[in-house]
């Protein structure tokens, strides 16, 4: 099963969450949450684990989700 990373707002701002931090992250702007998560799900995919990140508007309405499959090892 892929590792969801979901990006959300968080009052003023927004917040990544996943199973794989204890801690929500928080950013200003959502293009920022959106970068950090991707880029979280980039680190898992290259380590050979899948990842998905479901990004949620301010009306609770789905505006993305992008699945990073794993990637094979380099020799």
């Amino acid at each position: 099963m892929a590792l969801q990373i979901l990006v959300s707002p968080a009052g003023d701002g927004w917040a990544v969450r996943s199973e794989a931090f204890d801690n929500e992250l928080l950013f200003e702007a959502g293009g920022r949450a959106e970068a950090a998560a991707r880029a979280l799900a980039d680190r898992y995919a290259r380590a050979g684990n899948p990842a998905e990140v479901s990004i949620y508007l301010r009306n609770g309405d789905l505006a993305g989700r992008f699945v990073h499959r794993p990637q094979a090892a380099a020799f």
